[in-house]
């Protein structure tokens, strides 16, 4: 394995805990029915970023940063509908 391919390698598998990261906190709110202390704005704006994410990998062909960036605004997007939904409970 060379440098590129170890580099592609790690750039895939953060993608993957970059997503995951997300799925503990937006159980939280989902079990609790409450997003206390869960700033919407933030995790729109991070939503905002990784549609970009999407865009860009859609449009350079790079379907590692279209996958990880969907899985991720997926992810996050559980905990923003969630915030938004449980923002005063």
């Amino acid at each position: 394995m060379n440098i590129q391919e170890l580099i592609a390698y790690l750039f895939g598998l953060g993608l993957i805990v970059n997503a995951a990261i997300f799925v503990p906190q937006a159980i939280k709110i989902f079990k609790a029915k409450s997003a206390q202390g869960v700033s919407v704005v933030t995790f729109a704006g991070f939503n905002v970023l990784q549609l970009i994410g999407i865009l860009h990998g859609y449009f350079q062909n790079d379907l590692s940063i279209l996958i990880g960036m969907a899985a991720s605004f997926l992810c996050c997007g559980a905990v923003t509908v969630g915030a938004m939904i449980y923002r005063h409970c």
